[in-house]
């Protein structure tokens, strides 16, 4: 069954129809067109167009913070290596300054062991910066339990952290 053959019975029932219902169907079919047009063309770039200006700038904020850690870490690695006991030295600084009775500091080795018991979330970030900048220590291992003491939340636990090679 060939094309012309499957929609001859449409032809003559167009032909059948008087000027109005064609004008009436034409109107129809482009109304689908229009539609189908819309939805699927226009309406999704729409949508992007609006999104762009609010992505751009979420992009641009994230661009910011990248370059920023970017400056720092180039930072961190300009500075001079440490030895061993200078790093100690800071990282004991920074335990009492920052967590104060909350922490107690061991050093064994090559590793230097923290003992939280009731640190603030702030105080321990602040001491975890310092810990990287100060006594270019990074942690190694943590085991951290997250309590509530009066409705605030506190961190116990251990902190494992890296020191230079005496």
């Amino acid at each position: 069954m060939s094309l012309t053959t499957a929609f001859e019975p449409l032809r003559t029932r167009w032909a059948g129809l008087p000027g109005r219902e064609k004008n009436g169907v034409r109107l129809a079919v482009l109304l689908v067109l229009a539609f189908l047009l819309w939805q699927f063309s226009v309406a999704p770039a729409l949508a992007t167009l609006r999104t762009a200006d609010a992505q751009a700038k979420a992009l641009a904020a994230q661009l910011q913070r990248m370059q920023a850690m970017q400056i720092q870490a180039q930072a961190v690695q300009k500075q001079p290596p440490l030895g061993f006991d200078e790093a100690v030295r800071a990282l004991t600084a920074a335990t009492q300054q920052t967590l104060g009775s909350t922490a107690q500091l061991g050093v064994a080795n090559e590793r230097a062991s923290v003992t939280l018991k009731g640190a603030s979330p702030d105080a321990l970030a602040e001491w975890l910066v310092q810990a990287r900048l100060n006594a270019r220590s990074v942690p190694l291992e943590a085991r951290l339990v997250r309590g509530d003491a009066s409705g605030r939340t506190v961190w116990s636990g251990v902190l494992v952290m890296g020191l230079p090679a005496r």
